[in-house]
Formats: C-alpha cells, sequence, structure tokens
C-alpha cells in the first residue's frame, strides 16, 4: 500500500474523488464538508451548513457542484465554485445514508433510515421516484455506471436491484399527444417509474454496502455477518457466486477496483483487505491501529484509492505504476506485462526480448522495481519486493531479438538492491550484514566489501563505484581501494541520475532535487511542492525532470522553470535535442517534443555566451513579463530592452541601464510630463546637458532651466528667458533671470513694476544709479528709505559656469555585445537630437509675442566617437621578425615530466593564520596564539588597559586550543588544532574556528557560586568569583544575537555585585568613622541585587543606622525591608520594630551624604554618589560610573578598562560581524 496523503481529523463518513482535478472531498462526523487538495495536502475548503454527521457526498462528473446528505434529513447541492450551497432537497424523513450524481441524466439517487430511496432531478430541484421495498434502513443505493439500474443495500439482510428504465422514458419528452396523453394516464393513476427487477438474500445480518462492477454483470456486498458476497445477474434472474471470508468485524465497504481484476473491502475490525476476484482469495490485509474504517472511494479515472477512518482518510495506491527502465546508449529496456522488450530511439522500433517470471506469491507490488544492463555481455537484473527484495539475473540471447518467446531460467538471489558494477560484475547489497557481495555472472561470490555507513540501497556511481543511501545521506564508495570519495548530507534519495559524461549527478527525493558533482559536491538544491517524479540531463548541461504535473528544468545555477504541463504522469528515460523521451504508467514510449528556447537562453546568459544570446533574441519570439523580470534581476536590463515592445517599459529599461539614447525615444512615444523629468534627472547624473535642456523644455520647468543656464554659462539663453519670463508675467522668475546676469536696472525695473519703490531706489542708489534714484525719490517724496551708515556694498556677481563645454567628457568603453549587435536604432536617434536642437521652442510654450526668440542654438553633442584602430604614429617598439629557421625544434616545457630531484611540496597557511584572518574576536585571537593583536582588539572593543589578569586567561585559551601528537623519539611532538564544532562530515580542507576553553554556561554556574558566598557573608570569597567573571566575559564566544544580550545582561549583573561587595568590603575596615559607615551601607542597598540579597543589605543598613540614632533613615530602610515581603519572620519582625521606634521619634542624629529622595549612581572609586544632572564619566567595558576627576584611570571594579575612553563595544559572537 502506497499512501500518497492523510488527513487528521473526525470520523470519516463519506468520500468522493473529483474526476480530473487531484480534489477529494471527505464529509465527518462533526457535520463539515472538507474538501483536500491530495497532491498538494492542503485544504482547499471547509462547508459547514449540515447539522450533525454527513454521511453522503459525491462530485458531479462535469459542472462545478457536489451533493451532500446527513442526519439532519436534509440534502444539499453545492457549488464550489462559488462556496455556498445553492438549495436542500427535503423529504427524507431519517438519516440520509447516501447520495449520488447520475453520470449523465440531472438526477441524485440518496439512501435513508425511513426504509425508502429516491430518486431526485436536481435542475427542477423535485422528486422524481420514491423507491419503496426495503423494511429497515437503506444503507447505500448507487446507480450503474452505464445502465439503467440502481442497486441497494439495507439492514433488512438484501441487497435489492432496481430497474429505472420507465424512468428515463418519462424524461425524455413524448414525440406525439398521444403518447403524452397515455403519459399523463399513467401519472394520473398511479403509473410505477421504477420497479424491484431482483432481490438477493444471502447475507445472515444487515448488509452495509453493496456496488456494480463498472463493466461485467456483477454486484459485489458487505455486511454485519463479516462476509463479502459477489453476485452475477443476467436479464432474468440474479445468483451468489461466490463469498469472501477473513474480516472480523462487520464489513463497512466493499467495491470493484476500476482498472485491476480485484475487490477491495474494509471493516470496522481496523483493516483494509484486497481481494483477487478472479481466483476469490485474499491478496493483502492493511491494518491501522486504533481506527474503524467506515467508507471507501475509488478514483473514477487513475489508480487511486481513499478510505475514511475513525480519526480520518487516507488516499493511496495499491501498486506502484513506475515501469522499471534501464539505459544504455542507444536503447531503452523496460519491463512490461511481465516481458523484458528494448526500444530504440533512432529508429522509434519496440521489441520485445524475454519472458520475466511470474511472482510466486500473489500479493501486491511484487513487480519489478529496477533493471541494471551490461551491454557487453547483454545480461540484465531485475530486482522486485519478492522476499524482502531479491534479484534475478537474464541473460539476453543475441538471437531473440524480435521473437522474445524463448523462456529461460534465471539465476536469482536475495538482495536489497543489485546493479552492475563493472562489464561481468554485479553488486548486491546484503543489508543485515551491512556488506556489498561482488558476483560474477554465473552468480559466485567474488568478493565481499563492507560498507562505511548503515545502507539501505546501492546505486550503480561509475565503473568500480558504488552511490550508497542512508536515511539522511549518500556516499560514493570505491569497491577497489574500498575508501569513501565523496559524501552529502540529503532527504531520503530515491532516484539517481548520472549526465552523459558522469561528470553530474542529480538526486531525486521525494519533494527535492539536489544537483551535486561526481565527488559529491554540492552545487545546488530545488524544492518542489508536488512529488518530483523522474530527470535527465540534456546535452548542454540542463537536468530536465518531472513532477506530477509538469516537465521542468534546472540550470546549473539552481535556475528552475517550467517547460510543460502534463495531463499524466510520465517517466523520462533519454533527450535528444527538442524530443523528451518518456515511458507512461502503460509502459508505453511517448515522445514530447518542447520549446527548449527559454532555458536554452538562461543558460547561455548564465555561462556568457553573448553570441548565442544575440541570435536567439534576434530568432526567437522570447518575449513576456517574465523573462524581462529575470533579465533586470540577473542584471541585464540592456538586453531585457531588446524585447520590450510597450514603451513605458521600455523607458524604465533604458532608464536603468543608463541607455540614455534609448529612453529618449521611448520619452518622445509617450511624451508625458513625469517620464520627460525623470529623463531630465537621469541625464544630468550623465551630464548630458543637451538633453537635460531639451528635457526642461518639454515640461516647461523654466527655473530649473534657468539654473541650468546659470551653471553652464549659457547667458545668451538666460537673458531670452528672462524675456520669457516677462511676457509671462512671472515676475519672481524674471527678478532671478536678471539677478543671476547681474543686470541691475533690470531689476530696478522689475521692483519699480512691481510697486516696490522703497526697495527700486535702495537698489539703485546702492549701485550708484542716481539718476534713477532721484527720479524714485521724487516719488517717494517724504517716504525715501535711510541707508545704513558705515556699510560698504559689494556687487553680486553671477558665479562663473560649472561647465561651458557641452556635455561632460564620458569614458570610452568599448560597446558591449548588445549594443552593438542589437542597435538598429542608433542612426535614427541621432536625427531626433538635431531635430530637438533646431525645434522652434516659443511656439511650444504658447507666447505668440515673443517671436524673436530662437532656440537653433541648443547644441547637443551625441556623435558616436569612433576609436581610430590605426596608430597616427609609425613605430613605436621597434621589433622586427628574427629570422629564424622555419622548423628550429623549441623544446616544449611539459608539466607532466616526472624531475628526478624530489622537490618538498610548499607548506600550507598555519592554522593560526587561517584563524587570526578570519576572525575579529579577541577570543580566536587569543587561541591562536596572537597575543598582541588580542590585546589590540581588547582595547579598541572594551578600552581595556591593564591586561595583567588576562594573562592567565590568555595562556588557556592558547593551550585549550592545541592537542599535541607524539611523533618519533628524536623529533619534537606534533601540534593540531582543535576546532569549534567538528565533524566527521565536514569537508577537511575548510577550517573551523578554534575550540575555546571557556564558554558561557561555565560562566552561569560561577555566577551561581558567587551568589551561594554572598548568601553566606562570606564577602570576599564572592567578589573573587564575580571579578573571575568580569574577566573571563571579554574572551567569550557565543553563537545568536540572543546569548550575545544575555552576555551583556551578565556584565550588569556582576558589575552591580563587585561594586556592592567593595563598598561593604571597604565599610568593615571602617571602624572608627560611624558616619561614613552608615553611608556606605545606605549606598549598598542601591545595587541591583537579587532579592534575597537586597533584603541583607536593607537590614544590614537599617540596623546600622538604627545603632546611631540615625532613625529617620532606618525607618526608610525598614519600611523597604517589608515592601520586599521578607519570608523570614524574624526580618519582618525586627522592621517593624524599628518603624514603631522611630515613629515616636523620626529625627536622624548626624548629617549623612544620602538622599533617597533624589536618584543616584555610585562612583566606583571614591564611592559617592553622582546624583541625577552631576557630570560623571564611564568605563566604556563594565558601565561603572565615576566623578570627572578618574578619567583616564584604570576602572576600580573591573580592574581592567580605562575609565572615559573611547571603545566600539563588546564583540563576542561571529552573528555580530554578519
Amino acid at each position: 500500500m502506497l499512501t500518497k496523503f492523510e488527513t487528521k481529523s473526525n470520523r470519516v463518513k463519506g468520500l468522493s474523488f473529483h474526476s480530473k482535478r487531484p480534489w477529494i472531498l471527505a464529509s465527518l462526523h462533526s457535520g463539515v464538508v472538507q474538501l483536500w487538495d491530495y497532491r498538494m495536502g492542503t485544504l482547499i475548503d471547509r462547508f459547514d451548513e449540515h447539522d450533525g454527521p454527513v454521511r453522503g457526498v459525491h462530485f458531479h462528473k462535469s459542472q462545478p457542484l457536489f451533493v451532500s446528505g446527513g442526519d439532519d434529513y436534509k440534502i444539499k447541492v453545492w457549488n464550489y465554485k462559488l462556496h455556498r450551497c445553492l438549495f436542500t432537497l427535503l423529504g427524507h424523513l431519517d438519516y440520509i445514508r447516501t447520495v449520488q450524481f447520475h453520470h449523465e441524466n440531472p438526477w441524485i439517487v440518496s439512501a435513508s433510515d425511513d426504509h425508502t430511496i429516491r430518486i431526485w432531478n436536481w435542475q427542477s430541484r423535485t422528486c422524481i421516484s420514491v423507491l419503496t421495498g426495503h423494511n429497515h434502513y437503506v444503507m447505500c443505493a448507487s446507480f450503474h455506471p452505464k445502465e439503467d439500474l440502481v442497486v441497494s443495500a439495507s439492514l433488512d439482510q438484501t441487497v435489492r436491484v432496481w430497474d429505472i428504465g420507465a424512468l428515463r422514458k418519462k424524461t425524455v419528452s413524448p414525440a406525439d399527444d398521444i403518447m403524452r396523453l397515455s403519459q399523463m394516464n399513467t401519472d394520473f393513476f398511479g403509473g410505477v417509474d421504477a420497479v424491484v427487477k431482483y432481490v438477493l438474500e444471502g447475507h445472515d445480518r444487515g448488509v452495509n454496502w453493496a456496488s456494480f462492477h463498472p463493466t461485467l454483470p456483477l454486484i459485489v456486498s458487505g455486511a454485519d455477518d463479516r462476509q463479502v458476497k459477489i453476485w452475477r445477474m443476467n436479464d432474468t434472474k440474479a445468483w451468489e457466486v461466490d463469498t469472501l471470508r477473513g474480516h472480523m468485524n462487520n464489513v463497512s465497504c466493499v467495491l470493484f477496483h476500476s482498472r485491476q481484476d480485484i475487490i477491495v473491502s474494509n471493516s470496522e475490525d481496523k483493516s483494509i483487505r484486497v481481494w483477487d476476484a478472479t481466483k476469490r482469495t485474499g491478496l493483502q490485509t492493511f491494518r491501522r491501529e486504533h481506527d474503524r474504517f467506515w467508507i471507501l472511494a475509488a478514483h473514477p479515472e487513475i489508480n487511486l484509492l481513499a478510505a475514511g477512518h475513525d480519526t480520518g482518510m487516507i488516499v493511496f495506491k495499491l501498486e506502484r505504476e513506475r515501469p522499471a527502465f534501464s539505459l544504455s546508449g542507444d536503447s531503452l529496456f523496460y519491463v512490461k506485462d511481465r516481458f523484458l522488450r528494448a526500444f530504440e530511439y533512432s529508429t522509434q522500433k519496440d521489441t520485445q526480448l524475454i519472458p520475466i517470471r511470474r511472482p510466486g506469491s500473489n500479493t501486491l507490488n511484487q513487480g519489478p522495481r529496477t533493471l541494471s544492463y551490461s551491454p557487453t555481455e547483454n545480461a540484465v537484473l531485475v530486482c522486485s519486493d519478492i522476499d524482502g527484495g531479491s534479484y534475478e539475473l537474464y541473460v539476453v540471447p543475441k538471437d531473440s531479438y524480435g521473437r522474445g518467446d524463448m523462456v529461460q531460467e534465471a539465476k536469482r538471489g536475495v538482495g536489497g538492491s543489485a546493479v552492475f558494477v563493472a562489464r561481468n560484475r554485479f553488486a548486491v547489497l546484503e543489508k543485515s550484514s551491512n556488506q556489498v557481495l561482488v558476483k560474477n555472472l554465473k552468480n559466485e561470490i567474488v568478493k565481499k566489501s563492507p560498507l562505511p555507513i548503515a545502507t539501505d540501497a546501492v546505486f550503480y556511481a561509475g565503473t568500480g563505484n558504488l552511490l550508497c543511501r542512508a536515511e539522511d545521506k549518500v556516499v560514493i564508495f570505491d569497491l577497489q581501494q574500498r575508501i569513501v570519495l565523496g559524501d552529502l548530507q540529503t532527504s531520503f534519495v530515491r532516484y539517481v541520475v548520472w549526465s552523459q559524461d558522469m561528470e553530474s549527478v542529480a538526486l531525486l527525493s521525494k519533494h527535492s532535487i539536489i544537483i551535486a558533482d561526481k565527488k559529491l559536491v554540492h552545487r545546488c538544491t530545488l524544492h518542489e511542492t508536488i512529488r518530483v517524479k523522474s530527470g535527465a540531463w540534456d546535452d548542454h548541461g540542463v537536468f530536465i525532470y518531472t513532477t506530477l504535473t509538469h516537465i521542468k528544468y534546472c540550470l546549473p545555477n539552481g535556475d528552475n522553470g517550467i517547460i510543460k504541463t502534463l495531463d499524466v504522469p510520465v517517466y523520462i528515460t533519454k533527450i535528444y535535442g527538442n524530443t523528451i523521451f518518456c515511458l507512461d504508467r502503460d509502459g508505453k514510449n511517448r515522445p514530447i517534443i518542447i520549446d527548449s528556447t527559454e532555458y536554452i537562453f538562461k543558460l547561455s546568459l548564465l555561462r556568457k555566451r553573448y553570441d548565442q544570446v544575440m541570435s536567439m533574441i534576434k530568432n526567437s519570439e522570447l518575449c513576456g513579463q517574465a523573462m524581462i523580470a529575470y533579465l533586470q534581476q540577473k542584471g541585464f536590463p540592456q538586453v531585457a530592452l531588446y524585447f520590450v515592445k510597450d514603451e513605458r517599459t521600455r523607458f524604465n529599461l533604458a532608464l536603468e541601464s543608463g541607455n540614455i539614447e534609448k529612453a529618449l525615444e521611448s520619452a518622445k512615444k509617450i511624451d508625458e510630463k513625469d517620464h520627460w523629468y525623470r529623463l531630465g534627472v537621469e541625464a544630468l547624473r550623465q551630464g548630458n546637458t543637451g538633453i537635460v535642456e531639451y528635457a526642461y523644455q518639454r515640461t516647461k520647468n523654466f527655473e530649473r532651466l534657468s539654473f541650468h543656464y546659470l551653471i553652464t554659462g549659457n547667458l545668451d539663453k538666460l537673458s531670452k528667458m528672462m524675456k520669457i519670463a516677462e511676457v509671462k508675467n512671472d515676475v519672481m522668475g524674471q527678478f532671478h533671470d536678471a539677478l543671476y546676469l547681474g543686470d541691475v536696472r533690470e531689476r530696478i525695473k522689475i521692483l519699480e513694476n512691481a510697486g516696490h519703490l522703497p526697495l527700486a531706489y535702495i537698489t539703485a542708489s546702492v549701485h550708484g544709479l542716481h539718476d534713477i534714484a532721484e527720479r524714485l525719490a521724487g516719488e517717494l517724496g517724504d517716504n525715501v528709505p535711510s541707508l545704513p551708515e558705515g556699510r560698504k556694498a559689494s556687487l553680486l556677481i553671477p558665479p562663473s559656469p560649472a561647465l561651458c563645454a557641452g556635455d561632460w567628457p564620458l569614458l570610452m568603453v568599448s560597446k558591449g555585445i548588445f549594443e552593438g549587435g542589437l542597435d538598429d536604432t542608433g542612426s535614427g536617434a541621432q536625427e531626433d537630437y538635431e531635430e530637438a536642437a533646431d525645434a522652434d521652442w516659443g511656439e511650444a510654450l504658447d507666447i505668440g509675442e515673443v517671436d524673436s526668440i530662437q532656440n537653433g542654438d541648443i547644441s547637443m553633442v551625441l556623435e558616436d566617437e569612433h576609436v581610430h584602430e590605426e596608430n597616427e604614429e609609425e613605430g613605436g617598439w621597434d621589433l622586427e621578425d628574427l629570422d629564424l629557421p622555419p622548423d628550429a625544434d623549441t623544446p616544449k616545457n611539459t608539466q607532466n615530466a616526472r624531475s628526478s630531484v624530489f622537490v618538498a611540496p610548499t607548506p600550507g597557511m598555519p592554522v593560526s593564520q587561517i584563524w587570526v584572518q578570519r576572525s575579529s574576536l579577541a577570543a580566536e585571537h587569543a587561541a591562536a596564539g596572537n597575543f598582541d593583536t588580542a590585546m589590540r582588539l581588547l582595547s579598541r572593543q572594551l578600552g581595556i588597559k591593564n591586561f595583567s589578569p588576562l594573562k592567565s586567561l590568555f595562556i588557556d585559551l592558547h593551550m585549550g586550543s592545541q592537542t599535541y601528537l607524539r611523533a618519533f623519539t628524536s623529533a619534537p611532538v606534533i601540534s593540531v588544532a582543535v576546532e569549534r564544532g567538528w565533524s566527521e562530515s565536514a569537508s577537511p580542507n575548510v577550517r573551523g574556528p578554534p575550540a575555546l576553553v571557556f564558554n558561557f554556561s561555565q560562566l552561569e554556574e560561577k555566577l551561581k557560586v558567587g551568589y551561594k558566598a554572598t548568601t553566606a557573608g562570606k564577602f570576599s570569597e564572592a567578589l573573587k568569583h564575580f571579578l573571575a567573571i568580569l574577566h573571563t566575559i571579554p574572551l567569550i564566544v557565543v553563537e545568536t544575537r540572543g546569548e550575545v544580550n544575555e552576555v551583556k545582561e551578565l556584565i550588569t549583573i556582576v558589575k552591580e555585585y563587585v561594586l556592592g561587595l567593595q563598598m561593604e568590603l571597604k565599610r568593615r575596615e571602617l571602624k572608627d568613622n560611624p558616619v561614613r559607615q552608615q553611608e556606605l551601607a545606605a549606598y549598598f542597598t542601591h545595587c541591583s541585587l537579587q532579592i534575597p540579597h537586597k533584603r541583607l543589605a536593607l537590614q544590614n543598613a537599617m540596623t546600622v543606622c538604627f545603632k546611631a540614632q540615625n532613625l529617620s533613615t532606618a525607618a526608610h530602610f525598614a519600611r523597604q525591608l517589608l515592601e520586599t515581603n521578607p519570608s523570614n519572620e524574624n526580618q519582618a519582625r525586627t522592621a517593624r520594630q524599628v518603624l514603631q521606634a522611630a515613629e515616636r521619634n523620626m529625627r536622624d542624629a548626624t548629617q549623612l551624604n544620602y538622599d533617597f529622595r533624589n536618584p543616584f549612581v555610585m562612583c566606583g572609586a571614591t564611592y559617592v554618589p553622582i546624583y541625577r544632572g552631576q557630570k560623571d564619566v564611564t568605563c566604556p567595558y563594565c558601565s561603572t560610573h565615576f566623578v570627572p576627576a578618574q578619567q583616564g584611570q584604570i576602572c576600580n571594579v573591573c580592574d581592567l578598562a580605562v575609565v572615559g575612553s573611547d571603545a566600539s563595544g563588546l564583540l563576542c559572537s561571529p552573528s555580530q560581524i554578519r
């Protein structure tokens, strides 16, 4: 049984396959109808309108409809395209067991617990017939696939066959009135549409299911007496043929297979049984652990079955349909109908060679699985699953081509898989001992070879080599030298396809394809959602493969695409040019012609064969959005340009590839403001002033145009712009142009016309135009503005232009293959610019008054620069030809000539050097022994200057990343690098990072030890542990970003404890300074500690302050202590007593430098509070705060870094560098 798809759900009571699409309907005991795509394994839709279990469901053969019937007495007809119920048929008075559409007429048949069967017309939505006769629940009813019959099964222990011929006659409208009259009479007086033809009695209990054979006059039924019965019928009678016994409980469903001569039944005994319909014997049984089976469905077209059980359903096949085949030169050898056949590709001739014995046992799936052929000996190995895996060796007689009737005895043997590895040797896998037996053609063992991995199949991998498959990897094994030549991690490989030259291999899994070279070095992996079926290599090195639904290609870099859609699955055997030869499931050879243009084109691009790309573009119709997108994505917008007919896309691609001429062409055709603007921007970027100017003219963008003339120094045009602005009455533009030109009189005139007389007067006065100034002063009268005293005016002169000589100089580049070969538009483009330059620009602006303005002098330097091939200067290096004799024997330096002198191989790069080059992590540099670079890194990253605490750690790291091997007594020991994360499967040439003796989990352990010591009051010991953590952290390496954050968090935690403990130890030294003692105890409570430690610190501060008669401060600590809800009753009681005592006398005996209301941080050196708003400096590593006086000192807390120095931050993971 080959399970293709499985679902988990409520109990499945009804199933129906769609005739064309890969869909199945499942109706559930919960009232839901599910629609699944069994090929993709996805739930497409669910229909949820029935109340209570839905027991019957059926797809219409051609319409987008299905029908369902349930325990709510309703039959519903649904349209799955509209996702809704169209109508409900009411009439049954009890649960509905099954529903089914008629294959031709618009009828539905339904069976119900109300003892009746009803036939409905779903077009008129009426009940057209009620079949009565059963006297118990009717468990199922179905139409005959061809004739006018209905079969029904009931718990009254009978199976009935009904003739509904009269119903068909009635629905076909009668031709003449007489007929119609007689029909009306029949209707009126209650004529009968359906009559019982046979009643089949023989079951001892209620019958659950009965169904017709698709072509023969047979019926099969299953019942609660645990038996399956076969019945035959003719025109007059029906009788029992045989009984199949074997089920251990009620038989729920039984049916004939549509394409094989078998019967499939399932039962509440949790099994599905397969029976031979002619021999009437059991073939196979499939059991489930806990689920009773309720329903079966067979696909109308293909070899699929489905079964519904208590917790879902399965879609399955009984036998594999892939023919076993093997390729040899121009011939294909394959097995069909128990004959070995050969197919020649060149002549397309198919010959029958020899018969292959039938399997002795009558179970399913015993056909040949694989074939292996030795061309020189003309021998064939046929492997199958008989006896848990066995092979047969046939030698094809030379003269039997075309006769194929010689029966010969095969040499047999047991083995997982067998395959030829040389001319007359084949290898057989012996799974039990995990070894390969090499045998000769007499079937005698020549040699045994144990395998390097637990192998469950072997494949050919070149002469003398085997490809061994395990669950999750494959290896190539050399049988002669008994060594592994290559290995690769893969998902479970089903088929292996080698290229013609044995340089590449494709490993096909169920949903993926891995392409590798002959040493199994990985090249690319493809994933498919639909199952991969077969594949072959074409002459260009492209892998062509099939899924259930498509033929696809895969390029060497992993790009893939669809070539053709398939109606039925096929198995590719060989590819010649544009013809794919394949075998279908019926064992027929089919040539399929494909269009390979797309993938050849992509391959040529990939291999940079641009001449081929050129000719393909010119000759083929390769266009479409997908191809354009592909070219753009691969960085060839200039190629995509030649595919595109749509001007807007052309414009975008031309801009992207910087082809300004093509963009101009398209912009003219589109002629939209937005496109001209974008063209202007790109032309400006390239410094093509002519096109910039033209684009600004087309968009009438006067401000930009004026500015453009200013920076290019085109003052004549700028003065024309000023006149245009005047005509357009654009005062601001006119004023700007006058400013750009430095034309003072024009500016005064503009200001005067605009009514700004004071400004006009000032401008005239400043620039020394006294006659105009006097005239304006007269007009202004008393309002003459005064000029500021003592200021010296300077003249505004327009800047000198950035570029006067037209376009920017461009680098000379040789024309790309595409521009040269595909530019059919180069010549036309030039004329366009000429036309652009000579256009009478005044008219385009609709300015009638400014006729005089011409635009003839916009020069556009767009000539193609021609590179002169000839050198102008003769000579150069005077190299004359030497007159050598024609056949002077020049000895060639042959690489292969063996020298008699031994040449020592060049030493490789030391591992420590590789580690240092690859890494920016200080720990890895220290491990490599490069202490100076490690120190430099730590200094740069964390500002560390005092390295004495780290010395021993550096030495440990270096020692721990090496191991030492003893060589000879006289030779020194050999040091071997120890790598982090090393595994046997890793490539020997790739160096991993060094193994480090310190890791993060050790620090966590140390932290716990520190906590314990703090709780026990062993402060010096705890301080030692916390400092050790702070000193180790710079040399820790972790993998993920999340762990990096944990490391940074650890620094903060440890720093708080170190600072707190240092203050507490300092407090204990001060015996004779009670004020300072109280302050330090108070500051200790402000370190971020764990809750138990916080309570102890609070209790300590409270006690010290209370004893010194600072009752107010002691009360504050008591309150805080009580807020932590201390679990220790003594702590709580003491705190409450302190509070009571303090409330009587709320005062402090001495003034402390401590204000708990004002937030502060502690200075790590002087232990004084730095209140919010005061200046401070921090340690770049542990981020402890210090008073500014400590700048440049070594940090007292971590004892490593310099306070206030610059640092880039902690780097402890490769993920930070990526």
